[in-house]
């Protein structure tokens, strides 16, 4: 088999691009590594990319130089869940309700993780996980 070494990428799927790439950069912090008319693209602690897309703005192909992005896109509220130390979960709390991002969810996990879930201003639900979720995280 051969070896798959991560994920690289998560997309999200919205319906206006400035709002959501304001809350990304702006609460979320995270930083912009690429931005034009069709996307933005967001590092995750080095270590991954958040994309987003507008809803219904890639279902053609785009040319590029080096060859061809196939047609993509989805709908509906998706889910996406971020790494976080477990001594910085009490710091993002505090984060979110400075910014009136209400916590929708709060679950400790069997393994000692805990996860914090709030959305988006697109509905997407998005969750902050300390280590314990899963086995080797």
């Amino acid at each position: 088999m051969p070896e798959i070494a991560g994920i690289l990428e998560t997309v999200l799927y919205v319906d206006d691009l400035a709002r959501a790439a304001a809350f990304w950069g702006g609460p979320m912090g995270l930083p912009c590594l690429y931005e034009d008319h069709r996307m933005r693209a967001y590092d995750v602690a080095g270590r991954g990319v958040q994309l987003l897309f507008p809803r219904g703005g890639s279902l053609h192909p785009v040319p590029m130089p080096g060859g061809t992005i196939p047609p993509h896109d989805g709908s509906g509220p998706l889910h996406l869940a971020l790494s976080i130390p477990a001594g910085a979960l009490g710091e993002w709390e505090r984060h979110l309700a400075a910014h009136a991002i209400a916590v929708e969810g709060r679950t400790t996990w069997p393994r000692g993780g805990v996860s914090l879930y709030f959305c988006d201003p697109d509905g997407h639900l998005v969750e902050l996980a300390t280590p314990g979720l899963w086995k080797g995280y």
